[in-house]
Order: C-alpha cells, then structure tokens, then sequence
C-alpha cells in the first residue's frame, strides 16, 4: 500500500512536470511506469495516464480563472455596448443579455478554442482504440522524443530572426486556432508531446511564444476533459476503493505540480528559446532507444 501510494506521487509529480514542458508527459508516464508499475491492471493503468492529467487541466483553471471565466454580474454591465451594430428582436435581447453578463472577448475566445479542438477530436475518436494496441509502447515514445526535439531545434534556429505576427492570444484568428488545432493532432502519438506539437505549430504560423504557450494551456482544458472522459467510460465506473484513491492521489500531486511548472515556464519562455528542450527530447530518445535494446524498459 505504501509503496503504491509512493509509486503515484512520483507519477503525479512527472506528470505535473511534463504535461506543460514540451517533453511529452503520456510519453514519461509510460517510460516511468515501466520501472515503477503501479501493479495495477492494464486497463486501469491505460485510462489512470490520461486522467491524471485533469489534476494538471485543473492548475491551468485555477491560473487562468481571471482570463477565461466568461460571465458577470449586472452590476458590472458595460457602459457602451460590446456590440457595434445594434440589432432588434431576438439578437437585440442577447445583445442586452450578453452586454449585462457576458465577456464577450471571452465568448469569441472559447469559440477559437473549440474550433482548434475539433480537427483532433475528429482524428483522435476512431482510432483511439487502434493507438493504444499500436503506439502506447518505448520505442514509438523514443522516436518521436527524437524527432521532435530535432524540430524544435530546427524551427528555433529558423525563427531566430523573425518577428511574431500575433503577441495576444485575444489577436489569435480563427485560421490560427484551427492552425494549432490540427498540430494537435500530432500528439496523439505518445512521445509527440500535446504542448510541444500545439507550441511548434502556433510558432510556425507567427504566434509569439508566449502567445502560442498561453492559447496551448487554454486549448488543454476541453481537450483532456473529453479524453479523460473517454478514458473513463471505456473503463466504466466500477472502480475499487484502492484505484479511486490511487487515481485521485496523482490527480491532487499533479495539480500541485503544475501549479509551480507553469508559473515557471511562462517566466521562462519570455527571455529563452525552447532549443534546451529539444536537446533534452534527443537524449532521453537517444536513452530509452538504448535501454530498449538491452530489454530493460519496452
């Protein structure tokens, strides 16, 4: 029991750690629980590496909450509608609704963020199952360690010169989200890293880098909501009293965790590239391709 609840803490806190580095967190989970196995079943194990990520989701509501809550109260009406053109009937009585509670910046921001949900969503659903069988083992995470930490080295080097289009993410376009959207599905492959894939893409197309780690944390939310909810009716509901705890412990270490990493990074990226991550992404790849050789991780 104890050394089960020790194992969680560890993974709790690589998750914490990773799921906002560009370094893959479903990637380290798998290779950490090669060495530390949880002695759980496969299926709980499958399902408890996605769902721990809602403890990290949840460090980014907590930060974020200020930026992203879209209502208010009637006191705090606007002064000047938001609205340019007035309209009558059914759009006049949500013009006035929206304008006594609504944010309306916010409104447009989570319609962005949708938008650059669905392309993974649409790719992620049916072959969920297929990926899991296929792509969840060493040698797949190594690979893609490899090659994308060899992108953003390459992609770092490129933009060194280059001036952001986009510095907001209330600047972001509609083309944009849907843009980093579909660099989000590159990180269906374990080892892609979500942040990573999300973070290449928004640079790539002009987003400053602490524009495209901002929008990456906001576009987090629905995405491993819907996964881990996924995850969680695959599994069903009949968890024992040991797994719900274990699976809440990891959750609680990661949101902790987060918390910290996030603050961190955000601090970070606003002086330095993202070049040392890529050099890590190549050793550990480089490690792991190694170890798999000589049978110790798989």
């Amino acid at each position: 029991m104890i050394l089960t609840v020790l194992k969680t803490i560890i993974l709790g806190i690589v998750e914490g750690i990773t799921e906002w580095l560009p370094i893959s967190s479903t990637g380290h989970l798998i290779l950490v629980q090669n060495i530390l196995s949880l002695g759980m079943s496969d299926a709980f194990k499958s399902m408890f590496d996605v769902v721990i990520q809602l403890g990290a989701i949840m460090a980014v509501v907590v930060i974020y909450f200020h930026k992203l809550w879209p209502f208010h109260t009637k006191k705090n009406a606007v002064a000047v509608s938001q609205f340019v053109n007035k309209a009558d009937g059914f759009g006049g009585k949500f013009q006035r609704f929206a304008d006594n509670y609504l944010y309306m910046d916010k409104i447009v921001l989570w319609l962005k963020i949708v938008v650059a949900v669905i392309p993974s969503v649409v790719v992620g659903l049916p072959l969920d199952d297929w990926m899991d069988a296929h792509l969840y083992n060493a040698t797949v995470v190594a690979l893609m360690l490899i090659l994308y930490g060899v992108l953003f080295i390459v992609i770092e080097n490129h933009n060194r010169s280059r001036k952001p289009r986009v510095r907001s993410v209330k600047r972001i376009g509609w083309k944009d989200a849907l843009i980093v959207g579909l660099f989000q599905c590159l990180a269906l492959i374990p080892g892609t890293s979500r942040s990573g894939a999300t973070i290449i893409g928004g640079i790539l197309i002009g987003l400053s880098r602490t524009c495209a780690a901002e929008f990456t944390f906001y576009l987090g939310i629905p995405t491993m909501f819907g996964a881990s909810l996924l995850k969680i009716v695959k599994f069903g509901l009949a968890f024992t009293a040991m797994e719900f705890l274990i699976l809440l412990l990891g959750m609680i270490v990661a949101f902790v965790v987060s918390i910290f990493v996030i603050r961190f990074l955000m601090g970070y990226i606003k002086k330095h590239d993202f070049k040392v991550f890529g050099y890590y992404r190549i050793v550990l790849g480089a490690l792991v391709l190694l170890l798999g050789l000589f049978g110790v991780i798989r």
